[in-house]
């Protein structure tokens, strides 16, 4: 029904169909979950009692991995659990607990963090993606939450791994990936799968290689195998088409400001970091120079502006803008000879204009 191909470097949006239609988005809600979890900075190594609610849905839903009332486990293992075997009774243990025991008050958090990532077309009405009415994403809103977590290395190191073993305090339990992407091509690094009565078969996948790494999001795959091809085809299209460039280079000058009261002096502002996205021959490359008023004197390496990369007219970073070398404040003459220069500039502009 949708899907969508971002850079997960920048988070430029780069081909989609579909791309903004609100759909159900089944377990690959729990980018998000992890997301919250994650950015509240809830310790892993922090235990968890498991409530009854949370294993209530052992018996209701397919996806869980059997929680039992009153076991202890990780937040880590929570995270493990949920990212990597879609564990429903898992993420509402998550939930409760990032929630200080509420989950509507969690639920509400994942909302405030999709408001604060931008995120245009998507609302939650559970945790764990499961089918009901306000529960709703879009593509390129999963590609964008994906991208926010994978800066994460904990989000990024379990969604990439193909099974593992969590630990209650009495016994082990082995789960396994659900993403067959890990195991079947190379290049996948992760993210998560869903799947569902109303959503249909649904992936947001991650591939990296060669310096260069995209996400891929499939919304209402027919069943699974053609998810799993769908989102290869995308990725393999990726490292096909664009080109990853550096579009501002550390060092290299944007702009050379005019020195204050010196007529014919500037002073050179270079960039302070690299600024790179993948771009296509067809690409629209724009560059946005902003600086502030100059001082009177600065040091070299003073910050006095920035530059704006867009690809597209899509923001894809931005490098603060330093001088190259410094300067001292203009001396009295120079400050009396160039002011005495730009009103009489003015008066013969004035002049001209009333001989018109």
């Amino acid at each position: 029904q949708a899907w969508a191909l971002t850079d997960a470097g920048s988070g430029l949006y780069l081909e989609g169909d579909n791309p903004d239609e609100r759909l159900p988005m089944a377990a690959t809600i729990l980018i998000m979950t992890a997301l919250v979890v994650l950015e509240e900075g809830v310790d892993p190594d922090e235990e968890v009692t498991i409530s009854e609610e949370a294993e209530s849905y052992v018996g209701t839903t397919y996806s869980n991995v059997g929680l039992i009332a009153g076991e202890r486990v990780s937040v880590r293992d929570l995270l493990v659990a949920s990212l990597v075997a879609s564990g429903t009774d898992a993420v509402y243990a998550l939930a409760e607990h990032a929630g200080d025991g509420s989950v509507e008050q969690f639920v509400g958090m994942m909302n405030e963090e999709a408001d604060s990532i931008g995120l245009e077309n998507t609302n939650f009405e559970t945790p764990a993606g499961l089918d009901t009415p306000e529960n709703y994403s879009s593509a390129r809103d999963l590609a964008m939450m994906a991208q926010a977590a994978l800066k994460s290395p904990l989000f990024a190191e379990i969604v990439s791994t193909e099974n593992a073993t969590i630990s209650t305090q009495n016994r082990e339990i082995e789960i396994f990936n659900t993403n067959q992407l890990l195991s079947t091509y190379p290049p996948a690094t992760g993210v998560r799968t869903g799947s569902s009565p109303q959503a249909g078969e649904n992936i947001v996948a991650s591939a990296e290689d060669g310096g260069e790494s995209y996400i891929a999001v499939v919304l209402g795959a027919e069943d699974s195998d053609q998810r799993f091809r769908a989102a290869e085809a995308i990725l393999e299209h990726g490292f096909a088409s664009y080109d990853l460039q550096p579009l501002v280079r550390q060092g290299e000058v944007y702009e050379e400001a005019p020195l204050p009261y010196r007529r014919g002096e500037s002073v050179r502002l270079a960039a302070t970091e690299d600024v790179a996205a993948p771009v296509a021959p067809s690409s629209e490359i724009e560059r946005r120079v902003r600086t502030e008023e100059l001082p009177p004197e600065a040091e070299a390496g003073q910050e006095l502006g920035e530059v704006e990369v867009l690809v597209g007219g899509q923001s894809v970073g931005r490098s603060a803008l330093v001088t190259q070398e410094g300067y001292e404040e203009a001396s009295l003459w120079n400050r009396a000879w160039y002011s005495v220069r730009t009103m009489a500039g003015k008066a013969l502009e004035e002049a001209g204009r009333a001989l018109e």
